[in-house]
């Protein structure tokens, strides 16, 4: 039996059981974290359309382009505050590696949540790049 790839996300879950539920259901998140994780791995995997769609309409912009140059090749979780199932705002500061035209960087982001009825929305994030 083949073995099930890991969840990009780093949360030690498979792809199945983390973030492709949420991917096909945007408004599934139960959890301020559980958003974001399945952000960076919709980056990782260039869907546009989910990121667009758990953006907050007070700040989404109206498309967006992903860098094909980026690879997303790791997520770190450093801190979350709130977001919980019964919290309406959270935040969760991550680094996320990368490599753009074969270069390493990475990017530090504390990012902002917003809960919106039962559904998390990704409001803004205060962001470092480091090339």
């Amino acid at each position: 039996m083949a073995e099930r790839p890991a969840c990009p996300c780093s949360s030690g879950r498979t792809y199945d059981e983390c973030c492709r539920p949420h991917h096909r259901d945007p408004g599934s998140a139960p959890t301020a974290e559980a958003l974001m994780r399945s952000r960076y791995t919709a980056f990782v995997k260039g869907l546009a359309s989910y990121l667009l769609h758990t953006w907050h309409p007070a700040t989404r912009p109206p498309s967006l382009h992903l860098d094909e140059r980026i690879t997303w090749t790791g997520l770190e979780v450093l801190a979350a505050q709130d977001g919980g199932p019964t919290d309406r705002r959270g935040m969760v500061e991550f680094v996320a590696r990368y490599t753009r035209d074969g270069v390493p960087g990475s990017l530090h982001e504390i990012s902002r949540f917003r809960r919106q009825g039962d559904t998390w929305l990704y409001v803004r994030g205060r962001a470092r790049w480091r090339a």
